[in-house]
């Protein structure tokens, strides 16, 4: 049977543009939306499909700079099995911070409701830190980040200890996917998961709901004749902050998996469920769509690197990377649980 490959896009200066006249695109023809737990809209189109040639370059955007460190240390955290946040906040990335205080305050919330309902009416419930107090604390008070700086169920405990129905039992997706892979050079079947509907939406206990959203969900990765592809399904993309960021991630993700394997990097498919333009963004694009693309850098993976454990930032080097000058905008903390209104 003739083996039907998705075609390649061409590489270096060229690759970059499909990403611009996507932007393009949505700001042409997006429908509009409304998130309803933030009200803020998005324009919006719904499944489309980019390729990178990871053989040839690294695509990490140059039509305006993407946060490096920030990429390599979460990757590093989620293919640690990392799910507290101190980790980033020790390596000055805060791009999860939102999340366990947007939990914090809940909480807090919660706890004042509870006291002015008791007979501990007299007493005044403490006021809730700012943000900036509660990552201050995080990074340093050990005993505050054990409480407050968890996210469970985030990608690193689904990729490397998914949670099972036997008590304190868990599956390690990814080295599965490594070792079968070994196994089965031909496998169809290697792929890591991060959507699990007993922790996400109503379909939750409310107890147990995830408050931040999982939105780059599923993965796969193939052995084509010695070369590794990974594609990636991702529901929910944030056109302008997250897209960019989630090209890179899961592009070094393939390339480190090949560094492990002894194979040879591959392709990098992404495919984008509902990709939007959030309002508050869309200047910060339209800026960004009218720069000219320049050649994407490399990377270099040190040989030492010959399984997970083995892997750490500092053994990844970026190279030649020349980008326009940084483009920022505000992050919308949307999805994850929502619970509508509360009855009066």
């Amino acid at each position: 049977m003739k083996n039907r490959h998705l075609k390649s896009t061409k590489q270096s200066r060229s690759a970059e543009y499909q990403y611009l006249e996507l932007g393009k695109e949505i700001l042409a023809n997006g429908i509009e939306q409304v998130d309803r737990g933030t009200k803020v809209k998005t324009y919006s189109i719904f499944g489309i499909r980019h390729v990178y040639d990871l053989s040839e370059s690294f695509p990490l955007l140059t039509t305006k700079r993407v946060y490096w460190n920030g990429v390599i240390q979460e990757l590093y955290w989620f293919l640690s099995g990392q799910t507290n946040i101190k980790y980033l906040v020790d390596h000055n990335v805060h791009i999860w911070d939102d999340y366990p205080y947007k939990i914090y305050l809940e909480k807090i919330r919660n706890s004042k409701f509870e006291i002015r309902n008791s007979e501990q009416r007299k007493k005044k419930p403490k006021q809730p830190l700012s943000k900036e107090e509660f990552i201050d604390k995080i990074k340093n008070d050990n005993n505050f980040a054990r409480r407050w700086g968890e996210l469970p169920h985030i990608y690193g405990e689904m990729w490397r200890k998914w949670p099972t129905k036997k008590k304190g039992k868990t599956v390690d997706q990814l080295q599965w996917v490594i070792d079968e892979v070994r196994a089965d050079p031909s496998a169809h079947n290697l792929i890591v998961n991060s959507w699990n509907p007993e922790y996400l939406y109503t379909m939750a206990e409310k107890s147990e709901a995830a408050r931040f959203p999982i939105c780059h969900n599923m993965y796969q990765i193939s052995n084509r004749n010695g070369k590794l592809d990974l594609i990636l399904y991702q529901r929910s993309c944030d056109y302008f902050l997250g897209v960019p960021f989630n090209i890179a991630s899961y592009s070094l993700l393939c390339i480190v998996l090949a560094k492990i394997l002894k194979l040879k990097p591959g392709r990098f498919v992404h495919m984008y469920g509902d990709i939007h333009i959030y309002e508050n963004h869309i200047e910060q694009v339209k800026e960004q769509i009218k720069r000219k693309p320049k050649p994407f850098p490399r990377v270099k993976i040190d040989k030492s690197v010959v399984s997970l454990e083995t892997f750490s930032p500092e053994k990844v080097t970026l190279l030649d990377y020349e980008p326009h000058p940084t483009l920022k905008a505000e992050l919308v903390v949307a999805g994850g649980y929502y619970e509508g209104k509360k009855k009066k």
